[in-house]
């Protein structure tokens, strides 16, 4: 089977099942019955309850969005259960997240500044706290945005936004409505735009930055094995235990996550916040739970990513997109099945081309 999605602000939304043009709901039932799709004019988004049942490997769609800011973007994912009873991480794409018009003096509109947000959650206890997280961590993201007010800058306005917006994320969980205390998540949030990549992160999922040869991690992972971790953990109390691996309260391995609320005070919620600027050598950017990264390394994943993607820009090159599956899709599903192979946790990826061909090679 293979799902591509294409979008642009020309053409309709196109779903292709086996090269054939298809009705959304009824592909999106086809994948999984929790698999949700929401377009609204050239706005799309799409998220992922990632609960499988039935221990099957997902690796799910690609998309192309060929918007009119300069922002385009082309990105892929991957899932699979392994070897675990149940599916406890999650994603959320969200494609031309927060773009709005911009007005000229003369009345006429601007260009939309393009914002792509990716979220991807990696649950533990179970999977409420990461499903919650891809369904309403952007939302309430967007609105922490809007309500913010900065007079030092767009920087510290995303820095007041992402902080506020981890911290309502937490706070849902302070009952025991929609989840019970022992259930957490990290929760690992990238915005993309033309020039610029934010990325917040709480917990030990991890996003990779591969730029020209280097693989450059922008997030630093929340473990005890962190000395500054490990000190504000021994300076409020926590004990430290090792089992398997050291553990606060000899329970969670992370020490910053979403949810967990009966090891409060020592698991906090707040978010590392970092802002790279782009450049042209950017390959591609990739997110991962520790179902990756504890069994491929950082240039591991890198060099299969990078291999990949241009042996895939090739193929698009030679012959148009007829029958090759877009070239982040194909390195997301690498990754996947090489980290399955070596784990038998989680997995969830998601592979950002940098490099995505211009609208002209897609026709």
């Amino acid at each position: 089977m293979r799902l591509d999605f294409i979008d642009s602000f020309r053409l309709i939304p196109i779903l292709v099942f086996n090269s054939r043009p298809c009705n959304i709901e009824e592909i999106a039932m086809y994948v999984h019955p929790f698999f949700h799709i929401a377009i609204s004019c050239c706005r799309y988004r799409c998220r992922k309850d990632t609960r499988v049942s039935d221990g099957s490997s997902m690796s799910s769609m690609s998309a192309i969005d060929n918007g009119r800011g300069s922002c385009e973007i082309s990105w892929g994912f991957g899932l699979d259960k392994g070897r675990r009873t149940s599916m406890e991480d999650a994603i959320a794409i969200v494609p031309e997240f927060l773009s709005s018009a911009r007005w000229k003096d003369d009345g006429s509109v601007k260009e939309k500044p393009l914002v792509h947000y990716f979220g991807l959650f990696d649950g533990h206890g179970g999977p409420e706290v990461s499903t919650y997280c891809s369904k309403k961590f952007h939302e309430l993201l967007a609105d922490e945005w809007n309500r913010g007010v900065s007079e030092n800058g767009q920087q510290e306005r995303w820095e007041m936004a992402l902080t506020r917006c981890y911290e309502r994320v937490d706070d849902a969980f302070k009952d025991k409505t929609l989840a019970p205390y022992s259930v957490g998540s990290t929760a690992l949030v990238v915005l993309l735009s033309a020039c610029q990549i934010i990325v917040a992160n709480c917990g030990d999922s991890r996003a990779l930055l591969c730029r020209g040869n280097q693989a450059i991690p922008l997030t630093v992972d929340h473990k005890i094995s962190r000395p500054d971790e490990y000190d504000r953990l021994i300076k409020g109390g926590a004990k430290i235990l090792f089992v398997g691996c050291p553990r606060v309260e000899g329970v969670l391995a992370m020490t910053r996550a979403i949810g967990d609320h009966y090891l409060k005070p020592w698991i906090i919620f707040e978010p590392e916040i970092t802002f790279t600027s782009r450049t042209e050598e950017d390959e591609c950017l990739i997110l991962a739970s520790d179902g990756v990264w504890d069994v491929l390394s950082n240039d591991d994943v890198m060099k299969m990513a990078c291999r990949v993607l241009k042996r895939q820009r090739k193929k698009l090159a030679l012959g148009g997109t007829g029958n090759v599956i877009y070239p982040a899709q194909c390195a997301a599903n690498k990754i996947r099945k090489e980290a399955s192979n070596l784990s038998g946790d989680n997995i969830s990826v998601i592979v950002v081309d940098l490099k995505a061909p211009n609208e002209g090679s897609l026709n």
